[in-house]
């Protein structure tokens, strides 16, 4: 049984010239041994107790860990135990590596770290996992330190081969020097001596004024020239000669079973080997992909709906209403909520939010090498803990005889990041089930991936507040009804009193000075799977609070944007930055302007997984529907430490939003069947349709905060109330494609 470290290990042959340009492959073993292309390479491996403070407050503690491998040729790689999904932890991580270390730029490298719970965990999740925008949160002091204490240590190599005091040896840009004798060093010709010696337990950190990396706008992305000229490796890309492909066919009914199936015309498809029925419906093994997908087509399935989701999505919409009508389960209180009865005014709302499907540009997909009571599985694995746990239990293996290798995946946005480990547990059942030691291929194809569940919940948020004379708002009202996640799985301790915090996330604990409030959340049941979605609770909250909120100050005579900065309370001062800087950099003068008729704006922000962002919408209509032409966007995420990275993520989480805003929307038909079958029934934003936009980011010294999801859930919100200013129509149920009809 081979990893594919492993495999990397015993093939020492000359790089390609393609292969120079690509993130090194890499064995990662406990001795921290690197063996590269060029033949036997040392490498540092970096024992930290010094992190043990920091991970005893977020997670257990740390066990030695393995984060640098320094290589000959003087190439530093930084193993990111962030899975790289497009949002860029190998080229964060790298960054704070190399900005303590004092390497040039060039000369890092960026690979994934295998599954190991203890040397990679996640400070903030106590697992090894990448979720929550948590990549340079919790990594920030993290991999400084091991920057740090990796260059004391070449600095402490260097003064003993040299025979001259450490204290007058310098470290820049790769090299390491000493004046006074002329000597100078790369860092590979000193990294074996430099492993021998003790680790700094409390290495010394740059002052922020001495950051040269840090910052820096003009950084390259580590796995920009592989995904660019196609030779980035994914889980579709693997090949072996005696691999098996399998194919999954789901039940049409999400919850539903297989009762019986026929597969005596799949198995005459030529080129199919064999057919399985596993715990997720019948797979068809075939030698390639497409001849597997036949036999699936071929296959005769009887299912079994009596546990199955049978309702269609206006009947779901109706029971949540209800439940919210119910008054659900208090889980903010504030004041008489009563005076809204007696307001001026009281304004009712009911929004309402559809299931979505994340559906990133690669499906769900895996390979599985199965030989002699081992197992490796090689994929874009989001959390390794929960994968690895179940590919064992389902394998019936014990743990350490279970591995992953985690490469590159094609987005996720909260697909990959399970708590069943769905994935994990299918790709380990079509080995199981084929009966046999081999390699297979697990291919999920796009309708598997937008019929398969696991979508963004359905949600109801039932609205009400009242306004005195003055238009002053004089009490809140949101109740929100949805199901739960997280409740009976392995994540249910994140419940609280009975209660999920991230069914309603951003609807509670709002900086704005409103007279009374209460927020509550009513718990519905359904058969469908559902999960976090990119900006998970914020993608609904944002929306119905700041739509909700701008409603309130139109009606009590109000510039949305003055109208919340004068609600915000004294301590929301990071909020209040965001804002005045979007309005500046818009040039807001307010929801029309006369020197650009047939345009219209609105203004929404958020504060999710720690960041602040404020976005302006400019907004037309296009035979009847919207088209939004403009986003100006201010971020607030601390130290900024790629700020391209920070633009890439708030432009593409604007794009993201649009779509979902406009036109995504996962609908059950009568008797439950999923509608949506590819993406052109689920529809995505065009690239004709991407809005200029122009990110400007707010300069700080706060600790650095998520940026892969805040720049979600502020667009939707803002392109409904400048749409409301433009037509006077208030959007109530999402995406905009569904109430334009």
């Amino acid at each position: 049984m081979t990893s594919q470290y492993t495999r990397i290990l015993q093939d020492a042959r000359q790089p390609s010239a393609a292969e120079t340009t690509l993130p090194p492959r890499l064995l990662v073993s406990r001795r921290g041994l690197l063996i590269g292309a060029t033949g036997l390479v040392v490498a540092a491996s970096l024992p930290l107790g010094g992190l043990r403070a920091q991970s005893a407050a977020g997670g257990p503690g740390l066990a030695p860990l393995a984060f640098i491998h320094i290589a000959p040729d003087d190439t530093v790689t930084v193993l990111s135990k962030h899975l790289e999904m497009g949002q860029g932890p190998y080229t964060g991580l790298a960054t704070l590596v190399a900005e303590e270390l004092d390497a040039d730029w060039s000369q890092m490298r960026a690979a994934g770290a295998p599954a190991d719970q203890k040397l990679y965990v996640n400070t903030l999740f106590g697992i090894q996992g990448t979720g929550g925008s948590t990549a340079i949160a919790n990594s920030y002091m993290q991999m400084r330190r091991i920057g740090a204490a990796a260059r004391a240590m070449l600095v402490s190599a260097a003064a003993a081969e040299w025979g001259v005091p450490a204290g007058e040896i310098t470290v820049s840009q790769g090299t390491i020097a000493h004046a006074g004798s002329g000597k100078s060093s790369g860092f590979g010709a000193l990294a074996e001596a430099a492993m021998k010696l003790e680790v700094p337990q409390e290495p010394a950190l740059k002052d922020p004024s001495q950051f040269r990396l840090i910052g820096a706008a003009d950084l390259r992305r580590l796995d920009m020239v592989a995904k660019s000229n196609g030779t980035a490796q994914f889980a579709m890309d693997i090949h072996h000669d005696d691999m098996l492909v399998a194919v999954i066919a789901h039940p049409p009914k999400i919850g539903a079973t297989v009762a019986s199936f026929d597969d005596s015309a799949a198995l005459a498809v030529p080129g199919v080997e064999m057919v399985r029925e596993t715990p997720f419906g019948v797979a068809v093994y075939a030698r390639n992909t497409w001849t597997a997908i036949k036999g699936r087509q071929a296959l005769t399935v009887t299912w079994d709906d009596s546990k199955a989701e049978t309702r269609s999505s206006a009947e779901i919409f109706d029971d949540f209403s209800a439940a919210a009508a119910q008054g659900g389960k208090v889980v903010e209180e504030e004041g008489d909520i009563s005076a809204i009865d007696s307001a001026a005014q009281v304004i009712e709302s009911e929004i309402r939010f559809p299931y979505l499907a994340h559906s990133p540009m690669e499906p769900l997909d895996g390979v599985i090498e199965l030989r002699n009571g081992k197992a490796v599985l090689t994929y874009g694995c989001q959390f390794p803990t929960f994968d690895r746990a179940t590919a064992a239990q389902v394998l019936g293996l014990e743990h350490d005889d279970v591995t992953i290798d985690v490469i590159f995946a094609g987005g996720s946005f909260g697909r990959r990041a399970q708590y069943d480990s769905q994935i994990a547990a299918e790709i380990a059942s079509v080995a199981k089930a084929a009966g046999r030691d081999g390699v297979y291929k697990l291919v999920w194809t796009r309708e598997d991936d937008l019929r398969g569940g696991y979508y963004r919940p359905l949600t109801v948020h039932r609205m009400r507040a009242g306004l005195d004379e003055n238009g002053a708002i004089v009490g809140w009202e949101n109740v929100v009804a949805n199901q739960s996640f997280i409740d009976g799985s392995a994540m249910a301790g994140m419940m609280k009193d009975g209660v999920d915090p991230i069914a309603f996330e951003g609807s509670a604990e709002l900086p704005y000075a409103f007279g009374a409030r209460r927020i509550a959340w009513a718990q519905t049941q359904s058969p469908v799977s559902t999960l976090w979605f990119r900006s998970v609770g914020h993608t609904h909250t944002a929306y119905a609070v700041e739509a909700f909120l701008d409603r309130l100050l139109e009606a009590g005579g109000k510039d949305p944007l003055q109208g919340r900065l004068d609600l915000l309370t004294p301590e929301a001062t990071r909020a209040r930055g965001v804002l005045e800087r979007v309005a500046a950099l818009a040039d807001w003068q307010g929801t029309t302007r006369a020197d650009r008729p047939g345009k219209a704006y609105g203004v929404a922000w958020t504060k999710s997984f720690g960041t602040y962002v404020a976005q302006v919408v400019e907004v037309e209509s296009r035979n009847g529907a919207p088209a939004v032409t403009r986003v100006w966007c201010a971020v607030d995420c601390g130290v900024a430490v790629n700020p391209n990275t920070i633009r890439a993520q708030m432009e593409g989480g604007i794009g993201f939003a649009l779509s979902t805003a406009l036109y995504s929307d996962i609908t059950l038909a009568p008797g439950g069947d999923v509608v949506q079958g590819n993406w052109d029934s689920y529809r995505m934003l065009r690239i004709h349709e991407m809005p200029q936009i122009e990110v400007a980011i707010i300069e700080s010294t706060e600790a650095p905060t998520g940026v892969g999801e805040p720049g979600v859930p502020p667009l939707a919100p803002a392109l409904a109330n400048a749409w409301r200013v433009l037509t006077g129509e208030v959007v109530e149920q999402l995406p905009f494609a569904r109430q334009m009809v």
